[in-house]
C-alpha cells in the first residue's frame, strides 16, 4: 500500500485511477475533509471525459445528498437517480437536470447514475468502465464482491476512522478468513491488493483547530490531519450571561475552548441513566436559551444557533428513545438525536454526547470500538459537550485491551481502548464537575 498525502489528493487520485496501472484507488478522508465534494469532483471529471459514471452510496439519504450536489456542480450534465419502486424522492424534482428511473433503461441518457449498493445489486448491471464508491468503509466486503462485475475501475472514498460495517448476526465463524463478509470493502480490497494506491485528504473543513488536533491524535495517529488553514477563525459567542450552575459553566467552557466534559457523580447505572439523559437534554436546551451566536468565515457577523443545528449522540437506541422523549417534553424536538451509526456523515454546529462508557461496570468491545467515539466527537463545527459519570478512566484501566487477534487479521490501530484513553485524557482537561 502506497500513501501519498502530498499535493492535491483528489487530482492525484483521479490521475491514478485514469492513467495508473491499478483497477482500484482509495481516497481516505478524515471527518469533514470534503469527502462528498471529492466524490462529486471525480464523478464530474470522469463524466466530462465522455463516459458514463456509476456512483455507489450506502443509504438513500447519502444518494439524495450526492444527487443534489452533482446537480449544482454540473448543470450541463444529466444526473440519474436509480430508485426502487417504493422510493419517494419528491425533493429531487427541483433539479431540472436530474432524472429518476426505476430501471437503467429509464436512465440511458444520464452521464452520472447514483444509487445505493443494495439497488445496484438488483440485478448487477453489465460492466462499464467507471465507478465511485462513497462511504466505502461502511460497505461490507461481500457487497463489494457482488458489485465488482459492474465496473472496470473504481475509486473508493471514505473515512477510515468511522464505524466498521454492522451486523446483527454472529460473524465469528468467518473472522480471519479471506472471505470474511464483515470486513469493510476497503479492508478486503487492500488485504488482497496491497499495491493499490492510497491517497488522503489532509485537512478537515468541519472541525476547528480546537477539535482537529484531539480527534486526529485519538483516532488517526497513523494518518494525522489538521484543520483547514483557509477556513478562518471560528467563535461561539453567548448572548446571555449564565448563572454559576454546572450547566452554564459547561456551556461557557465549550464556547471558550470548543470542548466541555460534564462529569456526573460516580455511580453504576442502568443504560438509560435518567440523570445523564436529563443532563444532556438540559445542556442542549440551555445553550439554545442563552442564544449562541456562531461566527465563521461564511458568517463573519454571526448567525444564531438553531435547534436543527444541534445534535445529541448516544451509543444505544433505547438511550436515543429516552433522550427523544425528554426533548419532546421540554419542547426541543427539533434537536437531532440518534446513534453514532446513524450520525455518520452528518454535520452540526453544536453536538452533545452521552459517553458510551458512562455509568457502566464493564467496557465491552462494542463500547470500546474506536469508530463509535470518533463519530460522536467529530460531528461539530463549533463545540462538543460530552456527558459522562466520574470513573471512566478507572474503568478503562480495569479493562485493558486483551482480546486475541485472530490469524490472518490485521490489528486495528489505534485499538478502541487506546483511542478512548487518549480522548478521555483530553476531555478531562475541560471537566466541569457536578456535585
Amino acid at each position: 500500500m502506497t500513501e501519498t498525502p502530498r499535493g492535491d489528493a483528489v487530482d492525484e487520485a483521479i490521475n491514478a485511477l485514469v492513467h495508473g496501472p491499478s483497477r482500484g484507488v482509495v481516497l481516505d478522508s478524515p471527518p469533514g475533509a470534503g469527502k462528498s465534494r471529492a466524490v462529486v469532483r471525480a464523478a464530474v471529471h470522469l463524466a466530462r471525459e465522455g463516459e458514463a459514471v456509476r456512483v455507489v452510496a450506502q443509504t438513500n439519504s447519502q444518494v439524495d445528498d450526492l444527487v443534489d450536489k452533482l446537480g449544482l456542480a454540473a448543470p450541463d450534465l444529466t444526473i440519474g437517480r436509480y430508485v426502487a419502486r417504493s422510493y419517494r424522492g419528491d425533493t429531487l424534482a427541483r433539479a431540472s437536470t436530474v432524472i429518476v428511473g426505476r430501471s437503467l433503461a429509464d436512465l440511458r441518457g444520464a452521464s452520472i447514475v447514483v444509487s445505493t449498493a443494495a439497488k445496484w445489486r438488483e440485478p448487477v448491471p453489465p460492466q462499464q468502465r467507471w465507478a465511485i464508491v462513497d462511504e466505502a468503509y461502511q460497505m461490507r466486503s461481500d457487497t463489494l464482491l457482488g458489485l465488482a462485475p459492474m465496473f472496470d475501475r473504481a475509486l473508493f472514498v471514505g473515512d477510515p476512522g468511522q464505524l466498521d460495517p454492522f451486523s446483527v448476526v454472529d460473524v465469528e465463524r468467518w473472522t480471519g478468513l479471506p472471505w470474511d463478509p464483515q470486513q469493510s470493502a476497503v479492508a478486503a480490497l487492500l488485504s488482497s491488493n496491497p499495491e493499490l494506491p492510497v491517497f488522503q485528504l489532509p485537512h478537515s473543513w468541519r472541525l476547528p483547530p480546537s477539535a482537529a488536533g484531539p480527534v486526529s491524535a485519538a483516532f488517526y495517529p497513523l494518518a494525522p490531519f489538521g484543520a483547514a488553514p483557509a477556513q478562518g477563525p471560528r467563535r461561539m459567542r453567548l448572548l446571555t450571561e449564565g448563572f454559576a450552575t454546572p450547566p452554564d459553566r459547561a456551556i461557557d467552557q465549550a464556547a471558550d475552548a470548543g470542548w466541555a466534559y460534564y462529569e456526573l457523580p460516580r455511580r453504576h447505572t442502568l443504560r438509560t441513566d435518567a440523570e445523564a439523559i436529563h443532563a444532556v437534554v438540559e445542556l442542549a436546551n440551555r445553550v439554545l436559551e442563552r442564544g449562541a451566536m456562531l461566527e465563521s468565515r461564511d458568517e463573519p457577523d454571526g448567525t444564531l444557533l438553531q435547534a436543527g443545528r444541534v445534535a445529541i449522540g448516544a451509543a444505544h437506541r433505547d438511550q436515543v428513545a429516552a433522550i427523544r422523549n425528554e426533548l419532546e417534553r421540554v419542547g426541543r424536538d427539533a434537536v437531532r438525536v440518534d446513534t453514532a451509526n446513524r450520525l455518520q456523515g452528518a454535520e452540526f454546529d453544536v453536538v452533545l454526547v452521552l459517553h458510551p462508557l458512562s455509568g457502566r461496570r464493564d467496557a465491552t468491545a462494542f463500547h470500546l470500538e474506536s469508530g463509535r467515539l470518533c463519530v460522536l466527537t467529530s460531528r461539530h463545527r463549533h463545540a462538543c459537550i460530552v456527558v459522562g459519570r466520574d470513573g471512566i478512566s478507572e474503568l478503562l484501566d480495569d479493562h485493558p485491551s486483551i482480546d486475541p487477534i485472530p490469524l490472518n487479521t490485521r490489528p486495528k490501530f489505534p485499538n478502541g481502548w487506546e483511542a478512548n484513553q487518549t480522548m478521555m485524557d483530553h476531555l478531562l482537561q475541560h471537566r466541569i464537575r457536578v456535585a
